[in-house]
């Protein structure tokens, strides 16, 4: 493992082949793979044993109430988006959502990162928490570190992030990050409130 200090933030590569089976794909490697640590947090990629966690988390309504993706599902739904979206994505892109650790314990508390959008041809930051790690400025902390890592480690120009409008601590989130609001779109009869923010170069 390689980890390297930079602003503040620990950005780890591991160098080893991680084999998943996962429904209908064969075995792949996840190689090269990012794990981030912040002053509270480890963002690290999604495993299997995410699902069971990632199911109780959304059981909450509040947790789902601004996701725009159907609200509480069962346990078999939670398993294909991580195995399928999640895992697909770090196959397909080599990057996707992060899981996200509590340092202290260990203990998943849910989810933050980037995923691309090919219908949008755009690259999406969101995350997802458990309802009691709320209020506690970790939604921020992680943002910064996954647009740290999509800026200076992927080399992106641009990161979006989409929102319904009434999802106000959201807005305030992105607003800390310095993403600025840019448009409103249609997505699924929803009206959704799009934000960017541009990578600035060092002086």
């Amino acid at each position: 493992m390689f980890c390297d200090y930079k602003t503040n933030i620990y950005v780890c590569t591991y160098n080893v082949y991680t084999f998943l089976k996962i429904l209908t794909f064969d075995y792949f490697s996840l190689r090269d793979m990012i794990s981030i640590e912040t002053q509270r947090l480890i963002l690290r990629p999604h495993e299997l044993r995410d699902i069971e966690p990632a199911y109780q988390m959304n059981l909450n309504q509040e947790v789902t109430r601004f996701t725009g993706d159907g609200g509480m599902v069962d346990l078999r739904e939670i398993e294909r988006r991580i195995k399928e979206n999640v895992l697909g994505d770090y196959e397909k892109y080599g990057y996707g959502r992060f899981a996200v650790e509590w340092k202290e314990t260990g203990e998943f508390i849910g989810f933050s990162g980037l995923k691309y959008l090919p219908d949008m041809r755009e690259v999406d930051l969101g995350y997802r928490l458990k309802r009691e790690f709320w209020g506690m400025g970790i939604a921020t902390e992680a943002g910064k570190a996954s647009l740290e890592f999509g800026f200076n480690h992927l080399g992106l120009q641009r990161i979006i992030a989409m929102l319904l409008p009434d999802n106000l601590a959201s807005v305030r989130v992105l607003q800390k990050l310095g993403f600025r609001f840019e448009r409103d779109m249609m997505e699924d009869g929803l009206l959704i409130h799009v934000f960017a923010i541009h990578n600035q170069p060092s002086s």
